[in-house]
């Protein structure tokens, strides 16, 4: 049996967020072949153990020190993992670290999990020091840290082609070793039906109904595009709402201020939605699914919304072409381009919908689907 070490996710069960979704699938697909055994680093206010789809999952006590706390998290999970492998006398793990937060301290652990005879993996996720949220200095930590886990990691898993690219052309010097596993999705159905009572309560409290709503999901970032997107349906004729699935933080703010989306009815905010199930019965039913995201690798919600909308408009960037293909419609952040691709996407009749929605489904089961990926995460792991 294979021991591997995973750290980097908040953890499992997996309640939102791409990181958590892999893990707690990958766990799930590989608990019952007894070929592998997961330890999952969960971070939490106590330390402890408990067992999840087989997976050991133990905890990491997070002090409350800002942004600093991925750090520190990340460190205390591979010190916990290289206790444990020493103690236990595990034979040739691997550490698996989920994103590029602790390159500073990648060149000790690698040395730490070599001598105790095991491997260090790294997903690189996506181009995490570009996100303008981060200040210059921070940016500036992002880079120098993607530098050193690309230096000091074994294998480098990139769940984009794009981002493998980047990888092998950016440290070429370095000589990095890479495989490409994308991200995963499911495009069976919700569990939820149209009648169900869940789901007509939260349509009745946003005022919506099936089919009768554009759809946005994602973390309210300005590198998701949230104010050229708001802008630009103001600016269409489609008469249908604009239905955001989101956080609430002070971008928002200045969203109301900039785009005044405040003053047009079909702009609505409902917040967040971490009912898995019902969240894709919400896809299912949407009009069209419009994604703005251009940092990162194979984005979780788009595949999501691939494997559910039949219409989805995609900002027109590398990542996003890679994952749809033919599966979608694409626009660009010149002005006025979305608003007349919205425009024209109202004359689409029902075969035309439904052709880009067998496309984009057919991507998800070909390429996408997590029975997939679990098969080329166990070849890695078993056979690397």
């Amino acid at each position: 049996m294979k021991n591997v070490f995973i750290v980097g996710s908040k953890g499992i069960p997996g309640k939102y967020g791409g990181y958590e979704s892999f893990v707690d699938n990958l766990t799930r697909l590989h608990g019952v072949n007894l070929k592998i055994k997961y330890h999952v680093a969960c971070k939490s206010t106590k330390a402890g153990e408990f067992s999840y789809n087989n997976a050991r999952c133990f905890g990491i006590k997070v002090p409350n020190i800002g942004p600093a706390q991925a750090i520190y998290y990340d460190v205390m999970a591979l010190r916990s993992c290289c206790e444990y492998i020493k103690n236990n006398e595990v034979e040739t793990p691997i550490v698996y670290i989920l994103a590029c937060r602790i390159g500073p301290f990648m060149k000790f652990f690698r040395k730490k999990i070599h001598r105790l005879g095991g491997k260090l993996y790294l997903n690189p996720d996506g181009h995490e020091w570009k996100r303008a949220k981060w200040s210059w200095p921070v940016r500036r930590y992002w880079k120098i840290s993607e530098k050193g886990m690309v230096k000091h990691s074994d294998l480098i898993i990139c769940d984009s082609k794009k981002i493998e690219d980047y990888i092998l052309k950016t440290y070429k010097r370095l000589l990095p070793k890479t495989t490409f596993i994308p991200y995963g999705a499911e495009v069976k159905k919700s569990e939820i039906k149209d009648e169900d009572e869940v789901l007509q309560k939260w349509y009745k409290k946003n005022k919506i109904s099936s089919n009768s709503y554009c759809l946005i999901v994602g973390r309210l970032v300005p590198e998701n595009n949230y104010e050229i997107m708001i802008i630009e349906y103001i600016k269409s004729k489609l008469e249908k709402d604009l239905v955001l699935i989101t956080d609430s933080n002070d971008y928002l703010r200045k969203l109301k201020k900039r785009t005044k989306y405040d003053q047009d009815k079909r702009i609505k905010f409902v917040g967040t939605v971490y009912d898995q199930e019902l969240l894709k019965k919400i896809r299912e039913n949407a009009y069209a699914y419009i994604h703005g995201h251009e940092v990162g690798g194979t984005n979780p919600s788009l595949l999501e919304a691939l494997a559910s909308t039949s219409i989805n408009l995609l900002l027109d960037v590398g990542f996003n072409r890679e994952v749809a293909k033919e599966g979608a419609l694409y626009w660009s952040k010149e002005k006025d381009n979305l608003s007349k691709l919205l425009d024209e996407m109202s004359h689409l009749d029902d075969s035309q919908g439904n052709e880009l929605g067998t496309k984009a489904k057919n991507r998800i089961k070909n390429s996408y689907s997590w029975e997939h990926i679990g098969r080329e995460y166990e070849k890695v792991f078993l056979f690397e």
